[in-house]
């Protein structure tokens, strides 16, 4: 009779049916403005499926959820032995821990081990994954993975199984890295999902297919039966997860974060079931699924409702009322378009190809940017470096943030930017049109945005046309040096300003340098900030970097974003470490109340 009951309840559990008695399934809704490109660590770059990976994929190390100053913690990996001179960093796994279950594992349970990291770095040297992080790597340079990644440029099957002296496998859980450049910061780039482990059987169990079959050792793992691409993506608890309990410690000055602490320690992780994530690129239905109760939690509050909202930065009284919960902060981040300084039109360093961009730069109306397309929700930025990293001061002012119209038609003028034909529009130099094409988005605030941008350029007398496609297409084509100009955004994954400065690093061209910046000057100015360790003399050439972007304006640095978050009542825990994307592993849900609300 109880082999019946058991098989019963098994029934029930798999058509969704919760048996009665038992405590009911707690589900974390929420929405994406931009689609997923894809669940593998080696070749996705976008926020929005990095966030995925991170809570599919254990990279070495973690940020503690709460710590403030931002602190390194283990994660798959103890924290590692460094060197003296940064060049040597040894890891140990931790044991115990296993990859969720796959077919490809036939029937075993298989544990992360040494050999796993070792792979899922080589992953990114291989030209076939066309990883957009490589830069990260190759930047501190893992000695003997560049010779093996040109012999594979030149046609040869990528050799994994070859030892190299920068990446070396030690024994079953200890791993090394061994580097060119002694950068005291490199294991900082530990905690990002990007080097999280993947297992070498799965990677060749699914092939050309491992984008839609991510395998990892963390807390959760893609529904596959579930996912519905660019609509639906589904997160379950991984089964082999280990055994982690919530011992967050919060800052002294955070009573709130203390309680908080204080009321979820002892509690396993995670302790949600499922996390789901509706893809909803408008912001009108992204705000009245959270105002019905259908998602517990808006993410980024959408500028056009941030005065009903939040009016005066303050929670509105009828949100108080129902209880809902406000979070506000400021990224690591920018805003930018981008010039392609590749491109015949807007791209090269000759003294009037830099001041067309300066002069295009002067014209953009920041006031109006922040007043109306952002509603307030920003800040002028005065150039790459953001707020939250080392080398970021306040107190730093440029050109960047000015808007000048008759410096920019002065500087237009001056270098042969006139109107040539009698058109009433501005030509180049030569004669020929001078046309801008502006890549965008085609939802609310992109065409807000490219409205300032049209009216902007139109008091230059410069015409712009704009390029509309989704986020996915748009990555692909920058990456591919295929766009003249996009609006992007950048949050970087540690808290230092090199995250940023390497937005105009030579050897980035194609991955974090979409504006495709090769100044050699530039170029060694930022090798020299890297191998320094942090203090005065890092900070004057991270100062010098910016003055640099700025005078030659490959981006045009438009803005720091305030983030604001809101969450329902029943949702518990909430609160956003910027270095983490995993956070609702965090959260814990009272869903008998949620449930309440939605049939309301």
């Amino acid at each position: 009779m109880k082999k019946v009951m058991v098989a019963a309840a098994l029934v029930l559990a798999a058509l969704g049916v919760q048996a009665q008695g038992s405590a009911p399934e707690k589900v974390f809704r929420y929405s994406f403005r931009v689609a997923e490109t894809g669940f593998d660590p080696a070749q996705v770059t976008d926020l929005y499926s990095r966030t995925l990976t991170a809570g599919i994929f254990d990279a070495p190390l973690r940020y503690a959820h709460l710590a403030r100053p931002f602190k390194l913690e283990p994660s798959g990996c103890e924290l590692p032995e460094v060197s003296e001179d940064f060049k040597t960093l040894t890891f140990t796994v931790r044991p115990g821990l296993f990859f969720a279950p796959d077919p490809a594992f036939k029937g075993v349970k298989r544990e992360l081990v040494a050999a796993d990291y070792v792979y899922s770095i080589k992953r990114h040297y291989d030209p076939k994954n066309k990883s957009g992080n490589l830069y990260i790597l190759e930047n501190a340079g893992i000695l003997g993975l560049d010779k093996l990644r040109q012999e594979a440029l030149k046609g040869k099957p990528f050799d994994y199984d070859r030892e190299v002296e920068g990446l070396r496998v030690l024994d079953k859980y200890r791993w090394q890295i061994r580097m060119k450049v002694g950068d005291p910061r490199f294991m900082h780039n530990l905690a990002d999902p990007f080097v999280g482990a993947v297992a070498r059987e799965v990677v060749e169990f699914y092939g050309d297919k491992i984008m839609e079959h991510p395998v990892g050792t963390a807390a959760f793992m893609l529904k596959n039966d579930e996912w519905r691409r660019s609509s639906k993506i589904v997160l379950v608890k991984n089964p082999h997860f280990r055994e982690e309990f919530y011992n967050e410690e919060a800052p002294a000055d955070r009573p709130d974060l203390q309680a908080m602490a204080a009321k979820l320690k002892g509690r396993r992780l995670p302790m949600i079931d499922r996390v789901e994530f509706s893809i909803i690129e408008e912001n009108q239905p992204r705000w009245l699924a959270f105002m019905k109760a259908e998602a517990d939690m808006v993410e980024e509050v959408p500028a056009e409702f941030a005065s009903i909202a939040m009016p005066n930065g303050q929670l509105a009284p009828n949100l108080a009322k129902r209880g809902v919960q406000m979070n506000r902060y400021a990224r690591a981040d920018v805003a930018v378009s981008f010039f392609n300084m590749e491109h015949p039109m807007v791209g090269g360093t000759e003294p009037h190809k830099v001041a067309l961009r300066r002069a295009i730069s002067l014209g953009v109306d920041l006031d109006k940017e922040v007043r109306l397309a952002r509603r307030g929700q920003a800040i002028p930025a005065q150039g790459l470096l953001a707020p939250n990293t080392y080398g970021y001061s306040p107190s730093f002012k440029s050109e960047m943030s000015e808007f000048n119209r008759a410096k920019a038609k002065g500087l237009l003028d001056l270098h042969g930017y006139v109107d040539k034909d009698g058109d009433g529009w501005r030509d180049n130099p030569d004669g020929s049109p001078l046309v801008l094409e502006y890549a965008t988005q085609p939802d609310g605030q992109n065409r807000a945005l490219a409205e300032l941008w049209q009216k902007n350029m139109d008091a230059l007398k410069i015409r712009i046309q704009f390029k509309l496609a989704k986020w996915p297409e748009q990555l692909k084509a920058s990456r591919a040096g295929k766009l003249m100009m996009w609006g992007v955004g950048w949050s970087a994954s540690v808290p230092d300003g090199d995250a940023f400065l390497t937005l105009g690093y030579g050897k980035n061209k194609g991955q974090s340098n979409h504006a495709r910046f090769d100044l050699p000057a530039y170029n060694a100015l930022y090798e020299q900030q890297r191998a320094l360790p942090d203090g005065p003399e890092r900070l004057a050439v991270m100062e010098k970097l910016n003055r640099m972007a700025v005078a030659y304006m490959p981006y045009k640095v438009h803005v720091h974003r305030i983030f604001t978050d809101m969450a329902h009542p029943w949702v518990s825990g909430l609160e956003r470490n910027i270095f983490r994307r995993d956070f609702w592993q965090y959260l814990d849900i009272d869903a008998e109340a949620q449930r309440k609300a939605r049939e309301q």
